[in-house]
């Protein structure tokens, strides 16, 4: 092996199991942080559901 690569190594290999978990940390926000979105969003959906029939029904009980 390159003696380069293997001080390479020797410096960077201590440091990958931290550097794994900060990247385990940071998908396990991200798949919360979208969850989260994708939970509003989809109940603001049904909200306006609720507001447009609403709409609906008061327009056509005036026609």
């Amino acid at each position: 092996m390159d003696p380069t690569n293997a001080e390479l190594y020797k410096l960077v290999l201590p440091d990958f199991p931290y550097v794994v978990a900060a990247y385990g940390v940071l998908w396990i926000a991200l798949i919360g942080y979208v969850s989260l979105v994708l939970s509003r969003l989809m109940k603001l959906e049904k909200e306006i559901l609720v507001v447009e029939e609403s709409c609906a029904r008061r327009d056509g009980g005036k026609a």
